[in-house]
């Protein structure tokens, strides 16, 4: 078995049972301080990576992203998950071949956005994208977790209920793991865990109400934090910055 295997096959056991916390690096440097204190995963994040690059969120290229995921999976010997945006195209076909070439950079996983230009695809259109990025998997040969994710709860474009119906189809679709950031009613979450049970969720925390041993007593198996961490840099560095300048630039 190859270490990236090993990783894969490490990867897509923490998802079996129990609960497990999924942070979000940005550079070398912060995937092995997450590494250091003893994380059992990582998972990168689109706002933390267009953040490097002096970027906003959902505006680096494909070319970008998949140098990006390359330079974390270089960085550490732990699993990363990628955050894949919309997989950089809306109709399957283009799903299909752009998760066959985030596989190659060595991720142990990765999540297909259900959304493009702040606008929800239709679900049946989503379920398509499941199948391709599925398909591309199942080809490759490689055991790569795929989560299926739903924006709408995050962006205010669906009900609770429209967003459990999405997650049910793609998990039927052949996701492994469901996601619907943005969610942080307890109701809402045991609401979907019960829904696409046994498969497990995925919570980002969103505020400092929610805790980690609080979503695994509801049942979720997986949190992260999106770009938080790299928010919470970015921000001392700012501080720090400024009150330098303020002794005269």
């Amino acid at each position: 078995m190859s270490d990236l295997a090993k990783r894969r096959t490490d990867f897509r056991t923490l998802h079996e049972s129990g609960c497990f916390v999924l942070p979000n690096p940005w550079d070398i440097g912060s995937a092995r301080r997450l590494e250091k204190l003893g994380f059992n995963a990582l998972a990168s994040s689109s706002a933390a990576a267009a953040q490097a690059l002096g970027l906003t969120d959902y505006k680096i290229t494909l070319e970008q992203c998949l140098d990006h995921l390359k330079m974390l999976v270089d960085a550490t010997d732990l699993p990363v998950n990628a955050d894949f945006e919309n997989a950089f195209a809306d109709d399957p076909e283009g799903v299909a071949a752009n998760v066959t070439r985030a596989i190659a950079t060595g991720i142990a996983g990765l999540s297909v956005e259900d959304q493009h230009g702040g606008a929800l695809y239709p679900i049946e259109l989503g379920v398509e994208r499941i199948k391709a990025a599925r398909a591309a998997i199942d080809v490759s040969g490689e055991d790569v977790v795929l989560v299926g994710r739903t924006e709408g709860r995050l962006w205010g474009l669906s009900t609770p209920q429209e967003a459990i119906d999405r997650l049910v189809a793609y998990a039927e679709a052949g996701a492994d793991c469901l996601y619907a950031p943005g969610v942080t009613d307890a109701d809402e979450i045991t609401a979907i865990v019960r829904a696409v049970a046994p498969k497990p969720v995925n919570v980002l925390i969103m505020n400092a109400d929610m805790r980690v041993p609080d979503l695994a007593a509801l049942g979720v198996r997986r949190v992260s934090v999106g770009g938080a961490l790299a928010g919470a840099a970015w921000k001392a560095f700012d501080k720090a910055a400024e009150a330098l300048a303020a002794q005269g630039v």
